[in-house]
């Protein structure tokens, strides 16, 4: 047998006790302050670290949303640049054989990535105006056209990766400790 709780209705006009709000005092502000979580991630030394870290040699594809067309593409950097907890990227971007300069910036806390093509002419499906944007650093990119009527593209790249006589001259790796 199935039975209603139901709220007792306050009625028109009534009143509302009145709860006055807890007092902080300086001892207990103080004490909450230390307890506070402290951020110890530093964007600025990983901003460092990535400009020596990143490679600067990148393959993939550009998928045009629009034409369902999936062509070659390289990216070349030339240039990474440590700007606090953001890295100014330089380079080339080869798509479909149409090479263009790029620039970009890198955001180290959240590898977030804008990539802007700089040249006038650019292969059939980008045009001048839009940008790659990443949230996976230099891994996958959306394409952001300037008009709302383009569908946009999907741009992956992933590190070239090096020939078997590179790696052999390269040498052994270093050794890292555990701890």
């Amino acid at each position: 047998m199935p039975f209603l709780l139901a709220a007792v209705p306050l009625a028109v006009g009534g009143m509302v006790p009145f709860t006055p709000p807890a007092q902080v005092t300086p001892a207990a502000a103080a004490l909450e302050q230390e307890l506070a979580p402290v951020e110890t991630f530093d964007p600025e030394a990983r901003a460092r670290l990535l400009v020596g870290e990143i490679p600067r040699q990148w393959t993939g594809t550009y998928l045009n949303f629009q034409t369902r067309v999936s062509v070659p593409v390289s990216l070349r950097i030339t240039s990474l640049t440590p700007l606090g907890q953001m890295i100014d990227l330089r380079g080339q971007l080869t798509i479909g054989g149409v090479v263009t300069p790029v620039q970009g910036n890198l955001n180290a806390k959240s590898d977030q990535l804008d990539l802007l093509p700089l040249a006038g002419s650019l292969p059939a499906g980008l045009e001048p105006g839009g940008d790659f944007q990443g949230l996976q650093g230099l891994t996958l990119f959306g394409w952001n056209a300037p008009r709302l009527t383009a569908l946009g593209g999907r741009l992956e790249l992933r590190p070239e990766v090096m020939s078997q006589k590179r790696a052999a001259t390269a040498g052994p790796g270093a050794v890292r400790g555990l701890w």
